[in-house]
């Protein structure tokens, strides 16, 4: 649900651990300045420099493979890491880390260990000990008496304040999720497999309005104005389950987001009346059951894994433990919070005045009544998932084996009506972890947060990743369409647009980074294709940035068409079936995207460098790439031809040789350490050697 909170243009605050290392660092730097030395091992001088200038756009390191030896290390596991440097530009290269199980700083003697094939570039190389202690890494570089340095926000003369890339011992996130292509369903919206089920007009009524059944492919705008969560098409579990070959093989994806399937009287199902019982219109556990298995078989497809929406910081006013509100023929065993001060459900909530007077999502939303998590133990988390038979292990568990949740709302659940994001979320949110892991330790944790979410992801010990609005929908959006992923007006130049890529970068884990979901829309936010004006080609070039990006792309349902959304809901609207085959060109390049992702893992932990921010022609240009492949993604957002210079020099890329488009087969030389490439308004290319 749409809950963002703070400014996302806003470089990530300093965590307190980083602000002491900042602090520790300036005092290091004056001891240092004074003549102090408590470190005679920190580097080996080299002999011979190139330049008495260290060159600041040769050097580079990331997480990616080729420069982390281990991306997920046990306690008792070291790390190596390398260092690019321009060719003897530098005589003494040094690992700056500190350990948070000591709270010291501690520096590792690097060694120059080869050349890259162009002979422009070095690699130094370090180890970084075991231990079990989360630690914060940066490079340091001297040629002389200068100095430079190298951590996650790049290349410094000043040392950096904040923005170390981050070690932490046995925080793993699932391969499944890095390597995959999700897509996210609203289910009532994507296909009738079972007309039966179907909710019928006036079959219920409930807050007033009565539900309303509309024909497919019709507008989702109810008769009655007001009541467009009573709107519904007929889709179902079923419906989906029908269609498992349209999304695993005509497009390649293999992971299955559901927006919430449990019983609710609305068409979203944001506001849960039972968490043990699928909605009767969606199916039953069996047909659960039954999509489950064949989102898990290989029979139609790839392997595939499914996650569900937990909605666990509210409920429905409907759910019987709150016992408000009522409709079709749902009825109550035991006296709600809402009925009566001696329900045994009454802790479960928080009052201010009882009965009309309680805490709700966002002290908005009366019918979605906020859950009490009171203390460790609380009856609270028990339920939602402390206890054996708890939502969250339910689902986890045979018969359904689902592989993970989404978190609604995730920073805001919280004890006594707060309002999240505090030290209680955090221990909640780490219980959770710990409760999902005890039962699929393969099992991904995605929380919903439209801010900076490192407070949940820089620990390892709570999320595996998070809907990366801040890192990815919002700033693509403002920067290709010129609003932000609400629609309303905000622009970003290119520059400044990869500025904010490499600031939410740089707040992460790379664990994280992989496992970032990376969407152009969701069932929260006006379609890509109706913030970009209506553009088809806008949304075609966008998607080649979302399979070439960090992180896993997430497809929300009908954007690989560009389904557009007029004002409303129509963000939920039917999907077009017609649309649905790789006759259809956005479908069949969403398709190509996703094999070229799948066949080259530099795109999914490979490393990222940026290679050129042409302001004038509004040209994103990014390299990926690993030991055994070079890709530079070019992307013109602008709506005429533009010619550009690509330096893929920093791919190291030999001068005479060629590199081919994956997108459409030209071939272009590298001349000057650089390719040159014309491309037409709003396309992109993906060259490869």
């Amino acid at each position: 649900m749409n809950n963002r909170s703070d400014d996302l243009s806003q470089p990530r605050k300093t965590p307190r651990l980083h602000r002491d290392v900042a602090v520790l660092s300036i005092l290091v730097i004056a001891l240092l300045a004074a003549g102090v030395h408590c470190d005679p091992a920190r580097g080996s001088e080299q002999s011979i420099t190139r330049s008495n200038t260290i060159a600041l756009a040769d050097l580079f390191s990331d997480q990616g493979t080729m420069f982390d030896s281990n991306q997920e290390p046990s306690a008792t596991q070291p790390v190596t890491v390398r260092l690019r440097t321009g060719h003897d530009n530098v005589t003494r290269a040094t690992i700056k880390y500190y350990d948070t199980g000591d709270h010291a700083f501690h520096y590792v003697r690097m060694r120059k260990i080869e050349a890259d094939p162009t002979g422009r570039f070095d690699y130094w190389q370090g180890t970084i000990p075991a231990g079990p202690a989360e630690k914060y890494y940066r490079f340091e570089v001297q040629n002389g008496t200068e100095t430079a340095w190298y951590n996650a926000t790049g290349a410094h003369r000043i040392q950096p304040a904040y923005g170390d890339f981050f070690i932490i011992p046995g925080f793993r996130t699932p391969n499944w999720m890095k390597n995959g292509v999700m897509y996210e369903i609203f289910v009532d919206s994507f296909y009738d497999g079972d007309p039966r089920i179907k909710v019928t007009s006036g079959q219920y009524t409930f807050l007033g309005c009565a539900a309303e059944h509309h024909a497919w492919g019709t507008t989702t705008r109810p008769w009655v104005r007001g009541c467009s969560q009573e709107v519904f098409f007929g889709g179902d579990l079923a419906g989906i389950e029908q269609k498992l070959g349209y999304i695993k093989r005509t497009l390649g994806a293999n992971i299955l987001y559901l927006t919430p399937i449990f019983e609710a009287p609305t068409n979203h199902k944001y506001d849960t009346t039972n968490y043990y019982k699928v909605d009767p219109s969606f199916g039953t556990a069996r047909t659960l059951e039954k999509l489950i298995r064949a989102v898990h078989s290989s029979k139609n497809g790839p392997k595939g894994y499914i996650i569900l929406d937990g909605v666990f910081n509210h409920t429905g006013g409907s759910n019987c433990w709150f016992g408000r509100y009522t409709y079709d023929h749902i009825k109550c065993k035991v006296v709600g919070a809402y009925q009566s001060k001696s329900s045994p459900y009454y802790s479960w909530y928080t009052f201010q005045h009882w009965p009309n007077q309680y805490a709700s999502f966002e002290n908005m939303v009366p019918d979605m009544p906020k859950l009490n998590y009171g203390a460790t133990g609380s009856p609270v988390r028990e339920q939602i998932y402390a206890g054996p038979h708890s939502v969250v292990q339910t689902y986890l568990k045979p018969p359904f084996d689902i592989n993970g949740w989404r978190l609604d709302s995730a920073q805001m659940l919280d004890a006594n009506g707060g309002p999240g994001s505090d030290a209680t979320n955090h221990q909640i949110m780490r219980q959770l972890r710990a409760a999902v892991l005890s039962v699929n330790p393969n099992a991904e944790i995605l929380g919903e947060y439209w801010g900076n979410p490192a407070p949940w992801l820089d620990q390892g010990n709570q999320w595996d990743g998070a809907m990366n609005y801040n890192g990815f929908t919002n700033p693509l959006s403002e920067w290709m369409c010129g609003v932000n992923e609400s629609g309303r007006p905000a622009a970003l130049d290119v520059r400044q647009f990869s500025a904010w890529l490499q600031r939410t970068r740089a707040a992460l884990p790379v664990a994280a980074q992989e496992t970032m979901t990376n969407e152009l829309g969701t069932q929260d936010t006006p379609r890509f294709a109706t913030r970009c004006g209506g553009i088809l080609a806008r949304s075609e070039l966008a998607m080649v940035f979302q399979f070439t990006y960090i992180g896993t792309p997430t497809i929300y349902y009908g954007d690989e068409y560009g389904m557009q959304s007029p004002p409303g809901f129509n963000n939920r609207r039917t999907f077009i079936w017609s649309k649905a085959t790789r006759r259809d060109p956005p479908v069949a390049l969403a398709h190509k995207l996703i094999m070229i992702r799948h066949r080259y893992a530099a795109l999914r932990t490979g490393s990222f460098i940026t290679l050129l921010t042409a302001a004038r022609q509004d040209v994103y240009a990014f390299g990926r790439f690993d030991r055994k492949h070079r890709l530079a993604v070019v992307l013109n957002a602008s709506g005429r031809r533009q010619t550009v210079a690509v330096p893929v020099w920093q791919l190291s890329d030999v001068n005479g040789s060629t590199v081919a488009d994956l997108l459409n087969g030209r071939r272009y030389r590298v001349i000057n350490g650089s390719v040159r490439i014309s491309l037409p308004g709003y396309h992109g290319a993906i060259l490869e050697q």
